[in-house]
């Protein structure tokens, strides 16, 4: 058990914030792959702004590295640029 009451607090936020976490990370997941699965470039062009979007929030809230997010937008613009 918690001695300090920093730590009792953290035993109550863990978990809510381990769950937001990974509501967060498959709703990002989700986007992405729905993105990939786009075969039409103008749905797909509006579509990768709001996956750039949730790529750019998840990293600077920390949920995914900033490396991470940078290269998720790259290889999506690239299979943008592909479709016909």
């Amino acid at each position: 058990m918690p001695q300090h009451k920093s730590c009792k607090k953290r035993m109550k936020t863990s978990p809510k914030q381990r769950i937001a976490n990974r509501q967060n990370r498959s709703r990002l997941r989700a986007a992405v792959r729905y993105l990939r699965e786009m075969s039409n470039k103008e749905e797909a062009t509006k579509q990768y702004a709001s996956v750039c979007s949730l790529l750019d929030k998840a990293a600077s809230s920390g949920l995914i590295h900033r490396s991470n997010a940078d290269r998720n937008k790259s290889r999506l613009a690239l299979m943008i640029g592909k479709l016909a």
